[in-house]
């Protein structure tokens, strides 16, 4: 029997998370499905507990639901997931009841972005453990990546744009925040750097740190997966690590995938997915 997995967001139409599963489905010979769906936050019970009435295999979830999520009463959420208070992974098993006579589906919620991103950093050589780690942005994202970097024995910094949002991020992993105003210093200072803003989605956002202060022994990591971000470019050109998006993506979904599947997730075969169809979009855009 097909087993159907999917991704709910509003809007979703950009997801590459179904290429990605699709493509792992099939080089482990899995008979499953992967979709996207869009699912506005009003409606975001009715698709959960419609996705597990119809046995579903599991979920993700994206902007705006991930933080909507956390609602819902009967869904068992786990440590890190609520101390990040952010659930993208959603899982289901069956208890049997009362009596063994019915079953009860549980609704699990993981989050796996900061799994993702460590997993990211260490595949590209980088000692997280020690290091001092620059986080840039104070949203959702740089959340799953402070809590999960900081279990890791990281020394976080937070910058952001509204200081209170870097300071009070950065106080509960035990880190230090600071205004965008002292990137300069603090880059000069960091041995990971991590764009966690949506600075470099677009050509024209301009930079988010001036490329000269980047040097060789730096490792820089751009959450962005879409495109090649001036600040990796910028990276590659100091001779620093400079790990893309893309990664992080895959490997987000691959800590999914295993969640689901008991499987060994098949990472290069997501990632070329992923390089596959980033590719194709580029294509048909100039070519557009």
């Amino acid at each position: 029997m097909m087993r159907v997995f999917g991704v709910f967001g509003d809007p979703i139409e950009h997801s590459l998370s179904p290429s990605m599963h699709n493509a792992a489905f099939r080089a482990l010979g899995i008979k499953g499905c992967y979709h996207a769906f869009r699912v506005s936050r009003p409606r975001l019970a009715d698709a959960i507990y419609g996705a597990a009435a119809m046995g579903f295999g599991g979920l993700n979830l994206t902007i705006p639901l991930k933080e909507e999520a956390l609602r819902l009463e009967s869904l068992e959420v786990d440590d890190l997931a609520r101390e990040i208070g952010a659930v993208n992974t959603i899982s289901f098993s069956a208890d049997k009841g009362e009596g063994g006579a019915e079953y009860r589906i549980r609704i699990q919620g993981h989050n796996t972005d900061g799994r993702g991103a460590l997993l990211a950093l260490q595949g590209a050589g980088v000692r997280v453990r020690g290091s001092r780690v620059l986080i840039i942005g104070a949203g959702g994202a740089a959340r799953a990546l402070a809590y999960s970097l900081d279990r890791e024995g990281a020394e976080i910094s937070i910058a952001n744009r509204r200081v209170h949002r870097a300071h009070d991020l950065a106080a509960s992993v035990g880190g230090t925040g600071f205004s965008l105003s002292d990137l300069d210093r603090l880059v000069s200072q960091a041995d990971v750097i991590i764009n966690a803003t949506s600075v470099g989605m677009r050509e024209g956002d301009g930079r988010i740190i001036d490329g000269h202060l980047l040097k060789s022994h730096h490792a820089v990591f751009d959450i962005v997966y879409n495109r090649e971000t001036e600040l990796i470019s910028d990276a590659r050109s100091a001779g620093a690590v400079a790990i893309d998006g893309v990664m992080m993506l895959v490997y987000q979904g691959a800590e999914a995938f295993e969640i689901w599947t008991g499987r060994r997730a098949p990472v290069d075969v997501m990632e070329r997915a992923v390089r596959e169809r980033l590719e194709k979009r580029r294509r048909d855009e100039v070519g557009g």
